[in-house]
């Protein structure tokens, strides 16, 4: 999932206008993204419009008492996940980052059919890519 940025808000200046942000999960309808400081934090998802709605297969998806949505990978999950990276506990840290960096690969794969202008997804949808490993060597 790829969102982008609406326009400058002064309570966010960790965020850039018009800069394109993977999400690396949903927790109450709101954006876990990295900011532009390299850090993993919650941003609500009315400053941002998709780019590519498309959710990670793997991901695990709740919806909370009053129908918001949560998700995330499997591994950032948990119960306490993010405490232990805030509190930059070694599993949490390593595991977090071997998450996001696959993430991340699999989103620049996804950005060149943004920009052409094709929002045709590349698979069909019984053939989702597996973000859990690395992508196959070209």
């Amino acid at each position: 999932m790829i969102v982008k940025l609406r326009r400058r808000n002064a309570r966010y200046p960790d965020l850039t206008p018009g800069l394109s942000y993977v999400v690396i999960g949903i927790e109450a309808d709101d954006y876990r993204i990295l900011n532009d400081r390299g850090r993993p934090y919650l941003y609500p998802s009315r400053l941002f419009k998709i780019i590519d709605s498309s959710k990670p297969h793997d991901w695990v998806t709740e919806q909370g008492e009053e129908g918001e949505s949560y998700a995330y990978p499997q591994p950032l999950n948990a119960a306490g996940f993010f405490e232990d990276f805030f509190d930059a506990k070694p599993k949490a840290v390593v595991t977090f980052w071997r998450i996001v960096n696959q993430r991340l690969v699999s989103a620049n794969q996804v950005r060149p059919r943004i920009a052409s202008g094709s929002n045709q997804p590349r698979e069909s949808q019984d053939e989702q890519p597996d973000f859990t490993s690395p992508p196959p060597p070209k």
